[in-house]
């Protein structure tokens, strides 16, 4: 298999802190130095939340802007994806960093629960969501959580309301929500390749299910992801000491299955964003 696998690196998310493992990086100059040392290790889209000076989850467009800053300034080639997950913020606070046009946005196209709330994304929501990704040119990286947010994801792409290309997540190993289970991963597999032949998928493991969940990717020919947001171990034992580490592991599961790891320039020509 010779088709490169873009690695994306979910840096920081809305929950670890640096209580549970001081490598999580929650400033923006932390964020810029761990995201630079992923992409040393193969990283070419950089997930980014940004963080309050006490470690909670914001939405606040300032901050994704120096972020987005200093990440261009340093790693240009690399590919910039904000979150507009729902733990950073209500309704369309969730968006209100969109007009700063970066390469890519998560999308999260329905509800579902998960560990202690539901996560909720109303139809509302969705559609004003996506309406601003196609405004200011912003690719979605639509995270499903169950197969109707596959079939929705497609559905959408079909009607014109998701921007550019589609890319499609499996998000798996979320309590109460889709577990990761082999079978239902190869049935997503299956969905991606006979209904939407065209697109390019990708999939993450939460906890100790990334490193499964990777391995399961990179074999099946799809994308991955890793980092301190879903996963802050490299076994029940050890701390992951960094982001840059986690990658590094997808990375040598890239290796093991004879596949390169994408460089940001393939990256971007793959999902067919705009160049750097």
């Amino acid at each position: 298999m010779t088709k490169p696998c873009i690695l994306c690196c979910a840096i920081t998310g809305s929950v670890p802190t640096k209580a549970n493992n001081p490598a999580v990086p929650t400033t923006i100059t932390e964020q810029v130095e761990s995201s630079l040392a992923a992409i040393e290790a193969g990283a070419s889209i950089i997930h980014a939340h940004v963080r309050n000076a006490d470690e909670t989850p914001t939405s606040d467009p300032e901050k994704f802007a120096e972020l987005q800053a200093q990440l261009k300034k340093h790693a240009p080639e690399a590919i910039i994806q904000f979150s507009t997950g729902g733990r950073s913020g209500a309704g369309q606070e969730r968006g209100g960093m969109l007009s700063l046009r970066p390469d890519m946005a998560s999308l999260s196209v329905g509800s579902n629960n998960f560990p202690t709330r539901v996560y909720e994304n109303s139809p509302d929501l969705v559609a004003w969501l996506s309406s601003e990704m196609v405004k200011y040119e912003i690719t979605p990286e639509v995270e499903a959580f169950d197969l109707s947010h596959i079939l929705g994801a497609i559905r959408m792409h079909e009607q014109g309301t998701l921007f550019g290309k589609l890319y499609v997540q499996f998000v798996m190993g979320v309590k109460n929500a889709m577990p990761a289970d082999r079978e239902v991963f190869d049935f997503y597999v299956h969905i991606m390749k006979t209904r939407a032949p065209e697109a390019e998928w990708c999939a993450a493991g939460i906890g100790p299910n990334q490193v499964v969940v990777n391995e399961w990717a990179i074999a099946a020919g799809g994308h991955t992801r890793a980092g301190l947001e879903d996963n802050m171990r490299l076994d029940r034992d050890t701390l992951a000491p960094s982001n840059a580490a986690l990658i590094a592991r997808a990375a040598d599961l890239c290796a093991k299955y004879e596949r390169p790891v994408a460089t940001p320039a393939q990256a971007r020509e793959i999902l067919g964003l705009r160049p750097a």
